[in-house]
């Protein structure tokens, strides 16, 4: 069988564009070194927020929303400063996703079957001045079914399409080359792993049992960025974030590995951007891994008292929520690789969520009646496990009890309990009248002027040492690797570049690969919301302009 395209990786983006090329008549060869019960890559994993501007769910909750306002954010998050060089196709690629994002973005979805949970989150909330990071606005739009809801409508027209006879699916071939004459790239040559009986996750054989090798016209990388690559992370690792953590959890599978960004990069493509990354700060260990050093990420509202490792409280803006790499910059600034919330039950019960598919089972499922469970009494059943069994929660009935279990469990006695309980007191003085002059107890009250988070998301303000509240906890928090926000640089219809900043003939990429496209689409920082996002546009991008060939 003749192919017209071969795409290596069956994550989400490669899945899109397999998708459109097949709708278009192309046949594809579609490559995975991953088990099929690893389809659709680290989305299926994902929460499945979507960045979306001026949606009906915004308007319906008061949200008023535009893409001037969301150009506005995006450009103050992205910090854009190698507008010449390295920035230069990111930048066109930001402002195409933004269009997308308040245009067609939402229509093309739904028309794929894919529906959204009614409450907008508000992520990454900035806390700086208007021209600054963050979202303005609410924009944090959940697919009703999570990251699974979102693979399944892209994974159905690629399976509808291996039927027909257009896509060729083989899992456990690894690509170890692509194959170039007269700087075009015409094909690839790789591995044959041995059949694995892997779960979604696990980490399969590398056991090799035979090559191969094929030719096309094109060849698309959308292999994922280097999340699990803990090596590779330290070695790009930006000095303005001072020295790279020495422990780390991963947010990302085994083979989130990077190997293919060298590969494509032998055959002739620019990697740009490879100091830029997006690493959580609010990880946990997970009690029942998938893999090696599995962490999950909390996905807080506004109100846990955030303290370094040593107990002194993070300053403004750097609280629960608001600027994921500038509380990372204070963190790394602090010796340290962890730091800690100290919250009540009422905290934990309204405002914490965890990140992933497997730890939403109400949304991921479509259980209303699940979700509706959720404004009852207690934490939710995910977030109740890591309590329960969690190594990095400490809960007590007394602040002593407390800064002693948190000294246990870290064995080196950097927290000293007066110092904790002075701050602590200081905090819950402010709650005794409407005034204050603690910026996280405004931005407490000010989310709460927003239905959203009133209703599911910001707990009524109170005095933390106030007994009705408790019992007391606190959460040790790790750095949790991620995303890979620089990568392959591209144009527009998702052709690699080379050095000289022209197209590698054959060879196009999408996806994390490319920094979600251009080599770098979300600058220094994210929205949020724009990583799976990211998938789906290059790699509608990236099919609709090989269709064209």
């Amino acid at each position: 069988m003749g192919f017209d395209v071969i795409v290596v990786g069956a994550g989400l983006a490669g899945l899109v564009a397999a998708a459109e090329l097949a709708d278009a008549g192309k046949k594809v060869l579609l490559l995975d070194q991953e088990p099929e019960a690893s389809l659709g890559g680290q989305a299926w994993w994902s929460f499945g927020g979507l960045f979306l501007v001026d949606s009906p769910e915004q308007r319906r909750l008061g949200i008023k929303d535009s893409r001037e306002l969301a150009w506005q954010d995006w450009l103050g998050t992205a910090g854009f400063d190698r507008e010449d060089d390295e920035d230069h196709w990111g930048k066109k690629w930001a402002e195409a996703y933004v269009h997308f994002a308040s245009g067609e973005k939402r229509e093309w979805l739904t028309a794929q079957g894919i529906r959204f949970f009614p409450v907008v989150g508000w992520a990454e909330r900035g806390g700086y001045l208007a021209e600054g990071h963050g979202n303005s606005v609410p924009r944090f739009h959940i697919v009703w079914g999570t990251g699974p809801g979102i693979v399944k409508p892209f994974e159905d027209r690629v399976r509808k399409a291996i039927g027909k006879g257009l896509v060729d699916y083989r899992p456990r071939h690894r690509v170890n080359e692509l194959l170039t004459e007269d700087d075009s790239v015409f094909g690839v040559r790789g591995s044959v792993l041995v059949p694995s009986s892997a779960a979604r996750g696990e980490a399969s054989s590398r056991e090799v049992i035979g090559d191969f090798s094929f030719h096309a016209q094109a060849v698309l990388v959308t292999s994922g960025g280097i999340g699990a690559n803990h090596e590779l992370i330290r070695k790009n690792w930006p000095a303005r974030l001072g020295e790279a953590p020495k422990n780390m959890i991963s947010g990302v599978p085994e083979h989130v590995d990077g190997r293919m960004l060298a590969i494509t990069e032998k055959a002739g493509g620019r990697i740009v951007n490879r100091d830029r990354m997006w690493h959580y700060t609010e990880g946990i260990k997970n009690h029942d891994p998938v893999w090696a050093k599995h962490g999950i990420r909390i996905l807080p509202g506004p109100s846990s008292l955030w303290l370094d490792a040593t107990g002194q409280r993070f300053p403004a803006p750097n609280f629960p929520g608001f600027d994921t790499l500038g509380t990372l910059d204070a963190i790394m600034a602090t010796g340290y690789d962890h730091s800690w919330f100290i919250l009540t039950q009422k905290i934990i019960e309204k405002e914490f969520a965890l990140s992933g598919s497997e730890q939403n089972p109400d949304l991921t499922g479509k259980s209303i009646r699940k979700v509706l469970s959720r404004v009852l009494p207690g934490a939710s059943s995910p977030v109740q496990a890591f309590m329960d069994k969690g190594e990095d929660f400490v809960i007590a009935d007394s602040l002593p009890e407390l800064v002693d279990g948190m000294n246990k469990l870290t064995e080196e006695n950097l927290l000293v309990l007066a110092d904790i309980e002075r701050q602590i007191i200081a905090r819950d003085r402010e709650m005794d009248h409407k005034f204050t002059k603690d910026l996280q107890i405004t931005a407490m009250r000010g989310a709460r002027h927003y239905i959203g988070d009133r209703l599911i998301r910001v707990a009524a303000p109170h005095k933390i040492l106030d007994q009705k509240n408790g019992p007391l906890i606190a959460v040790r928090l790790n750095i949790v690797s991620r995303k890979t926000l620089g990568g392959l640089q591209t144009d527009l219809s998702c052709r690699v570049l080379n050095a000289s900043g022209h197209p590698v003939n054959g060879l196009y990429a999408a996806g994390e690969v490319a920094g979600f496209g251009g080599g770098g689409v979300h600058g220094y920082r994210s929205l949020e919301g724009t990583f799976v996002g990211g998938c789906l546009f290059s790699g509608r991008q990236a099919g609709r302009a090989l269709a064209d060939l």
